[in-house]
């Protein structure tokens, strides 16, 4: 297969497609995405080695366990459970800072297309998928949220979340907490954002050690400091509160955030608006399907 047959410059904006393009484009980056990621434990399902016992007769010899027979006067083999499917929850920031933009592929539009193709990635794994929005306007469909292996139920819970809407504020602290205790067993949580709500570390603190946690931050160029627009007057996305900036400041100083997530339980990559994504998202699940298989 060759490299990423989408470039990210080709992604448009999925709010201006039509549902056939929009699962069209979707299944092809999510090939780009997943292709050599098959093994990636972060949709794992399978079979997990849980102890060796005494050979009885009618055992399939492909099931002896060579390393114990080897230090036993009798042959051993091998015992193995059924792991159960893991499902999957991907939480995407729908806010309005998400939204603004100073390159041609939008913050908001890249969360969209990532959720859509890691969605349908687990799919192809048989695990089960939800799609959830981290801004305020679906903060009452929690209740409703259901993992499935319907691929129509992936499209209909994006289909929400490709519509933009100006002044939404972020609520994807809330929405984890919440998510939280709505879960009865363990999960893979992927969040999608720009991590700009104030809540959202304390959130991911608590859940991460309980569920398998990976945060996707995408940030735009502009708020690297490189915007090269010299001083310019703006206003907060969501509280519309005015400030004088200039190209050469970063807007927040986001390097702390990496820091803190190094050495803990949860997965973390940052993704340009402006830059190569699909290479560097396959590049992390394959390095993560390592570091987690070497961890059991």
């Amino acid at each position: 297969m060759k490299e990423s047959s989408i470039r990210q410059s080709e992604l448009p904006s999925p709010e201006l497609l039509s549902q056939n393009n929009f699962e069209l484009l979707l299944r092809r980056i999510a090939d780009d995405i997943g292709f050599g990621t098959d093994e990636s434990i972060f949709v794992g399902s399978g079979m997990e080695y849980v102890h060796s016992r005494p050979y009885q007769p009618g055992d399939s010899v492909r099931q002896i366990d060579w390393k114990v027979t080897a230090r036993m006067p009798i042959a051993y083999v091998k015992v193995h459970e059924t792991l159960k499917r893991i499902p999957m929850y991907l939480v995407v920031d729908t806010s309005a800072s998400m939204q603004a933009s100073s390159t041609k592929l939008s913050k908001h539009s890249l969360a969209v297309w990532l959720a859509g193709a890691i969605g349908l990635i687990a799919l192809r794994r048989l695990s089960p998928v939800c799609v959830l929005s981290g801004g305020s306007r679906y903060r009452d469909l929690l209740g409703e949220a259901e993992t499935s292996l319907v691929p129509d139920d992936l499209w209909r819970q994006l289909d929400p979340l490709r519509r933009r809407r100006a002044g939404e504020s972020t609520e994807l602290g809330e929405r984890i907490d919440a998510l939280s205790v709505k879960l009865r067993q363990r999960s893979v949580l992927v969040v999608i954002s720009d991590l700009y709500d104030s809540k959202l570390r304390s959130a991911i603190g608590k859940v991460g050690p309980k569920h398998d946690v990976i945060v996707l931050h995408v940030e735009d160029p502009a708020e690297r400091g490189q915007l090269r627009a010299g001083f310019f007057n703006g206003s907060e996305s969501e509280s519309a509160h005015r400030f004088l900036g200039s190209d050469w400041d970063r807007w927040t100083d986001r390097d702390d955030l990496e820091r803190q997530f190094a050495g803990s339980d949860v997965s973390y990559l940052r993704l340009m608006t402006d830059q190569p994504v699909v290479s560097r998202l396959r590049q992390f699940l394959l390095t993560r399907s390592v570091q987690m298989r070497g961890r059991q």
